[in-house]
């Protein structure tokens, strides 16, 4: 539920002086090593949209998988086996599929 609240904190910054009613969908990437349970996610959306202020808004929601990278060199590194780079033996990082991200926003506003 936190999470959730988090995302609509980071809603009401970026829509300004738009109304939370004026936002007609969010689009959130989870990362497949956030620890965040997508089905989860969207029940507690559903559940406190309306108090939010955003009864009109629908969730999308993308599974981005986990992604490594050697911190040396850059180069791709596979997730079999040792995270080590193939090209330097430099240690590997995570370099997507770790965050849970907003997105997208897609607002009905009136003509100005």
């Amino acid at each position: 539920m936190s999470l959730v609240h988090a995302l609509f904190d980071q809603a009401d910054r970026a829509i300004g002086a738009h109304p939370a009613s004026a936002v007609k969908r969010l689009t959130v990437r989870i990362g497949e090593l956030a620890g965040v349970d997508c089905e989860l996610f969207r029940t507690a959306f559903e559940g406190c949209r309306e108090e939010r202020g955003y009864g009109a808004a629908t969730l999308e929601t993308t599974l981005e998988r986990a992604a490594w990278s050697c911190r040396a060199c850059g180069a791709a590194v596979a997730p079999e086996g040792p995270l080590r780079c193939a090209a330097c033996d430099g240690e590997a990082r995570l370099a997507a599929g770790g965050e849970l991200m907003l997105d997208r926003l897609e607002l009905e506003v009136a003509d100005v």
